[in-house]
């Protein structure tokens, strides 16, 4: 966990039968948990204090209803693709921070590609101005992965990929 930022720091949200369904902050998780919409399952040593109250920050929340979660993709946003992608250039390989990178289409919108999952990366800076509105093959260049839409599956994943730095999520996720 973050020293400095203990309310940034993730907590793994699950739904009342144990299942986890999504990754929050801390400040939302210790909103939901005083709400009495969550129970925290794990804490972190450090505490919130208030004037008159401490409370631990949660590391593993679970909600006390069940909550239907739809088997559906996720809204085509920049910050998702950047996500599915785990915020690296899919032609280089360089892993960056949000801000350093940009959305490239495989198939240039010059040429008749459409804003889709199927059409998006991530791309860093140096890579989309080599591309250009060229294809990659064109460019010289090759896709490490072939985009596909944000699944549950693909949530999941990135979730267990999250949980093998905290020690504490473990047990809740399946490897």
């Amino acid at each position: 966990m973050s020293a400095g930022a203990p309310l940034l720091s993730p907590v793994l949200v699950l739904n009342a039968s144990y299942e986890p369904i999504n990754v929050c902050a801390a400040r939302r998780a210790v909103v939901l948990v005083l709400k009495g919409v969550a129970r925290a399952e794990e804490v972190h040593a450090q505490h919130l204090r208030a004037s008159r109250a401490h409370y631990p920050v949660p590391s593993v929340i679970r909600l006390l209803d069940y909550r239907r979660i739809p088997h559906r993709s996720r809204a085509l946003s920049r910050k998702n693709v950047l996500l599915r992608d785990r915020n690296t250039c899919q032609y280089c390989g360089l892993v960056c921070s949000a801000p350093a990178l940009t959305l490239d289409h495989v198939i240039p919108r010059s040429r008749g590609g459409k804003s889709a999952w199927e059409n998006l990366v991530a791309c860093c800076h140096t890579c989309n101005h080599r591309k250009g509105d060229r294809l990659a093959a064109e460019a010289g260049m090759q896709l490490l992965r072939d985009p596909h839409p944000f699944t549950l599956h693909t949530s999941r994943h990135l979730i267990r990929m999250m949980g093998r730095s905290d020690e504490k999520w473990r047990k809740y996720l399946f490897f």
